[in-house]
């Protein structure tokens, strides 16, 4: 997974994000209506967007260095 988002550009990714940040609330409205029956999903989605959020700052990164040379 991480070498396919690494793959993405800004854009892509920050759609990722959005997709990952809805889905995450979407999961957590049905923990707390008791339907969530697979509460490892919460985790996942939490470290997917943590995953997307890491790959964004290394990006910003390494766009920072490129333009400082």
């Amino acid at each position: 997974m991480v070498k396919e988002l690494k793959a993405k550009n800004a854009s892509e990714l920050k759609e990722k994000l959005a997709e990952l940040q809805k889905n995450q609330f979407d999961l957590r409205m049905a923990k707390g209506n008791g339907q969530l029956t697979k509460n490892n999903l919460l985790k996942e989605v939490r470290r997917d967007i943590a995953r997307v959020k890491t790959i964004i700052r290394q990006q910003q990164i390494e766009a920072n260095k490129a333009g400082n040379k």
